[in-house]
């Protein structure tokens, strides 16, 4: 069996090492941070969101411009498959009421324990605190340790280093460089699945900030997201405003800014809105008139307050209510975002995702240049590419 060396303890590095174990090859997995899962840890504070438990055909839509690429990929290791491997793990799981899948547990730890605990009885070796380098002139790996530098040759080599959304937790795009020198072509890491920039009032940003807008509807680019979000000091948070990170990002690139529609009651159609609000408010406050008519609540009435004084005096209140135009100046900066967009180019990879510059190496994860956003698309493309990569593997080494 052959020695195999995996450069990076996330989700897609762990995953490919428990396939590669399984057939007995000798795996170490190399990982700049002191233990393993830093990142999968902090993802699941929250409650860790496994994968999705819409029909195939609309989870592949998820992926936008990759969801060619990465079809094969994920309909060979679909989120049935995910789950099975979680529930194999001794960790249960459910679909909450948006379709979002979960351990029983909700948290990482548990999963990560069991997990590792797997990958030590298939004799996966850990080898911690080594930053890796590049390669030497050889064709050696090169590692930075605390002890000084290490050299490894192995067999075959998976990156799985991730992006640059978490330089706390070892994603911070060290990589880029490194291939790039060796003729890999990699799109630019950009902010995904991140906070969006509104220069709010001080009024507004002073009263309202961390207050919640609950059950709108947010629309950029053509695409419309319903949800949630939250007003920030510097504009706008949540799944909502997460899952329009790409057209947003395309059109500040274009234009330098972009234009969000922000519809606060979503459930109600324009017409009925109209008869309740467009009336005269007969001596009531405007804040009691939208509570009583339009049932907003206050950041939601907050925001209307700031539409009339930022220029629509005469705007109808439902079209305020139902369309509100807000200004985006930019996204929240990459080492802000949940995960990144850009990567290595699908050209510079065979379909196995070996590089084609560098045989022998591959990669996978979300160094590979696709993004999706949160609801468990995120962690279900990196396990699939993971196993995609770890088969290529056991081809090239066969």
């Amino acid at each position: 069996m052959a020695h195999v060396t995996i450069i990076g303890a996330g989700p897609a590095g762990l995953f490919a090492a428990e396939h590669l174990g399984g057939l007995g090859h000798q795996v170490t997995i190399f990982d700049q941070m002191a233990s393993p899962g830093r990142k999968f840890l902090l993802a699941g504070r929250g409650g860790l969101n496994l994968t999705h438990a819409e029909p195939l055909p609309s989870f592949l839509t998820r992926y936008r411009e990759a969801d060619v690429w990465l079809t094969p990929a994920i309909t060979a290791f679909p989120p049935d498959a995910l789950r099975a491997w979680c529930e194999g793990l001794g960790q249960p799981t459910f679909t909450g009421s948006s379709g979002r899948v979960f351990p029983q547990t909700f948290k990482a730890a548990p999963l990560l324990r069991a997990w590792l605990r797997r990958l030590d009885a298939l004799g996966v070796r850990f080898a911690p605190r080594h930053r890796w380098l590049g390669w030497a002139e050889e064709g050696a790996l090169r590692f930075a340790t605390p002890a000084g530098e290490h050299i490894e040759t192995p067999a075959a080599t998976l990156l799985a280093l991730g992006g640059a959304s978490w330089p706390r937790m070892g994603s911070d795009g060290f990589w880029v460089p490194i291939l790039r020198a060796k003729g890999v072509t990699i799109a630019e890491l950009r902010a995904a699945n991140t906070g969006i920039r509104i220069d709010w009032s001080p009024v507004l940003r002073d009263r309202f900030e961390g207050a919640p807008l609950k059950r709108i509807a947010l629309s950029a680019g053509g695409t419309t997201q319903r949800g949630e979000a939250v007003i920030t000091r510097a504009g706008l948070e949540g799944g909502a405003v997460y899952a329009l990170s790409a057209p947003l990002r395309a059109e500040l690139d274009a234009n330098g800014q972009a234009n969000l529609s922000l519809d606060l009651r979503p459930d109600i159609d324009a017409a009925t809105l109209a008869s309740r609000v467009d009336g005269a408010r007969q001596g009531r406050s405007l804040s009691n008139f939208l509570r009583e008519q339009a049932g907003l609540a206050p950041a939601a009435i907050g925001l209307v307050h700031e539409a009339l004084h930022g220029g629509h005096a005469t705007t109808p209140l439902s079209q305020l209510i139902k369309s509100m135009q807000l200004k985006v100046t930019a996204l929240q900066p990459i080492d802000r975002a949940i995960s990144s967009a850009g990567g290595i180019a699908q050209a510079a990879l065979n379909e196995d995702f070996m590089l084609t510059a560098l045989p022998g190496v591959f990669a996978a994860g979300e160094m590979l240049n696709w993004e999706a956003p949160t609801g468990g698309y995120l962690l279900q493309a990196c396990l699939s590419t993971a196993k995609r990569a770890a088969k290529g593997i056991e081809r090239f080494l066969t």
